[in-house]
């Protein structure tokens, strides 16, 4: 598991530098594909005709069931997720009104369907992708436009790996007290404080390699609270697989599960550093 970790990361860490730095559409294209196949992902997790919980089975799955075999409101809700791309690559008020549009959309598909059994239950599960994945990850295309070379995405984004992964490895080597046992046996006190011992340097370090003129001062909050908020997507993410009786969103991405696994904390950590400085830095 760790060589295949290794290795995935080893492959995947140059192509997402490559696509960062050519930006553009290429850049959105790419996080459009991702995104999808995650909220594929949590779709077949979360169908509430073939969803199973823990309590009922202690045992988790491998892997949740096949992507690809959603019903119409799963597809509904990925096809949305492309359309919150397209519009953030657009900007945020067009990425506001494509939120709008999917709600909408998804409520008038079932309306169609004329099934007043179902119809709010799929609705909600539609939605809850489009939110979880489709709207916070397309935060990452709006992180991209801020300035030229894809700077604050790499910020994000490395910052949050090197978070998540300082969390991994205390957690394994000395990890003892668990901070959640009923959402994510794994998460420990001692991991959590290895995460915010590592993300909170991984910030300035990564914003000093790629050359991002701003304020350490200004650093300080935001390098404090990336990790906390990696932490809690991170476990966001968890209470989804231990509520749907899964052990992985998918096997896409070896050593790491699937897309969503590899996008829990980035789906937070993202949106976190995108207002920070729109709000705070600009």
């Amino acid at each position: 598991m760790l060589i295949q970790r290794v290795l995935t990361a080893a492959v995947g860490i140059p192509i997402i530098v490559a696509v960062t730095l050519l930006g553009g559409l290429l850049f959105a294209v790419v996080a459009a594909v991702i995104l999808m196949l995650g909220v594929l992902e949590f779709y077949a997790a979360t169908d509430p005709e073939t969803a199973t919980t823990s309590p009922s089975h202690p045992r988790l799955r491998r892997a949740a069931p096949s992507m690809f075999g959603q019903r119409l409101p799963g597809f509904a809700g990925c096809a949305a997720v492309a359309l919150l791309v397209a519009a953030a690559y657009e900007g945020l008020d067009e990425l506001t009104g494509a939120l709008v549009l999917s709600i909408a959309g998804v409520f008038l598909l079932l309306l169609l369907q004329g099934n007043p059994q179902t119809g709010l239950r799929d609705w909600l599960w539609a939605i809850s992708g489009v939110a979880y994945v489709g709207f916070l990850g397309a935060h990452l295309v709006l992180l991209r436009d801020l300035d030229d070379d894809g700077d604050w995405v790499f910020v994000a984004v490395f910052s949050t790996f090197a978070a998540d992964t300082g969390a991994y490895f205390v957690g394994r080597v000395l990890g003892r007290r668990h901070i959640a046992l009923a959402i994510s046996p794994g998460k420990t006190l001692e991991g959590s404080i290895a995460c915010v011992v590592v993300g909170f340097p991984a910030v300035f370090l990564v914003t000093w390699v790629t050359g991002v003129d701003v304020d350490e001062l200004e650093l300080v909050p935001l390098a404090l609270s990336l990790p906390l908020i990696a932490i809690v997507g991170d476990l966001a993410e968890s209470l989804i697989k231990r509520g749907t009786g899964i052990k992985d969103s998918s096997d896409l991405v070896p050593g790491h599960g699937g897309f969503l696994d590899r996008l829990d904390s980035i789906l937070f950590t993202v949106p976190l550093v995108f207002y920070y400085v729109i709000w705070v830095i600009a």
